[in-house]
């Protein structure tokens, strides 16, 4: 008879893995491998969390506690000021040319901005419609951009000198008559205004441009066939979809032309007789721009300004925060 074999039955190893065969790795358990990607996630946020404590936090924390605190040079460097509390915020918003100070910076950084942006927009719709030159010359429109703030500043400066400025040159070749545009209280504001905004176009104009890219070309075409003309399809089409990018670029020029400093006081420092004197170049020069600086009271102006700034900020998301709504 043939003999048959029956096999014996496989012994399994507790895991179900079968005797004679090699067990599967253990798994690590869920909270290790959720522990290590905590800590990957924080090594790779620590480079910015000590960038902005460094550059951020600790600035504020000490312009703060600079204007808490009444620093002369000698203490500055050694410390042990003593507290003042809010006496060098009074002190400021009591002084005769806070007033004077406050209405330049508004008519300097709310002139500056709307002109920029209005400029910068006319510019970024005329580029729109591509054409041979067109990337040659935004890429001119570029160059005030680039340069160095002290190059342009001093280019101003020379521009608009009342002697020999090519702009009084131009004016009495033409028989007007010469202009002291450094000089004059009158024409000082407006000279440094004129200057930051031919500093500030190009970065509305790169910005404004950039949105229109995405607006699609198919609406244009439709309001076309419907008759539109252009400055219906301007008003009705391009400025209602450029709004968010509009709100950010208002914004950002607000911030930066509240702390202009530079031109200024490359033009004018702020003269003749505070007539161009912002909030900016006041504190500028309570620190650094006389032989004694005075850090607490520059530093309490400093504060204001960024108060002022935030505020801008808050009223910026606000209104962005109520069109999402609608």
């Amino acid at each position: 008879m043939p003999v048959t074999t029956t096999s014996a039955p496989r012994l399994r190893k507790p895991g179900g893995a079968e005797a004679g065969l090699p067990a599967s790795a253990p798994r690590p358990p869920a909270r290790v491998r959720v522990r290590s990607t905590q800590w990957a996630a924080l090594g790779f946020l620590a480079p910015l969390i000590v960038y902005l404590l460094a550059c951020y936090a600790y600035p504020l924390y000490r312009n703060i506690d600079l204007s808490l605190h009444d620093y002369t040079v000698r203490s500055f460097v050694q410390g042990g000021a003593d507290f003042a509390g809010l006496e060098n915020y009074r002190d400021v918003l009591t002084d005769d040319g806070f007033l004077p100070a406050l209405r330049n910076t508004f008519l300097f950084t709310f002139v500056s901005i709307a002109a920029q942006y209005a400029i910068g927009l006319a510019l970024a719709v005329f580029f729109r419609n591509n054409f041979r030159l067109s990337a040659v010359l935004r890429g001119m429109f570029l160059v005030p951009w680039l340069l160095p703030l002290i190059v342009s500043g001093s280019t101003w400066a020379w521009m608009l000198n009342s002697d020999n400025g090519i702009v009084n040159t131009v004016l009495e070749s033409f028989g007007a008559g010469r202009i002291n545009w450094l000089t004059d209280p009158g024409w000082a504001l407006v000279s440094v205004i004129i200057a930051n905004i031919w500093l500030g176009v190009p970065f509305n104009l790169v910005i404004l441009y950039s949105g229109l890219q995405n607006i699609p070309e198919e609406l244009y075409e439709a309001a076309a066939l419907d008759g539109a003309n252009a400055w219906q399809q301007f008003w009705r089409i391009t400025f209602p979809l450029l709004r968010p990018v509009s709100g950010i670029t208002l914004l950002l020029g607000l911030v930066y032309t509240l702390k202009v400093v530079d031109v200024i006081w490359i033009m004018t420092t702020g003269g003749p007789g505070g007539a161009s004197t912002t909030l900016a170049v006041w504190s500028y020069r309570e620190a650094f721009g006389t032989g004694l600086p005075d850090f607490s009271p520059a530093a309490a102006i400093g504060n204001l300004l960024l108060l002022i700034a935030l505020a801008f900020g808050f009223l910026y998301l606000h209104l962005q925060r109520r069109q999402e709504r609608t």
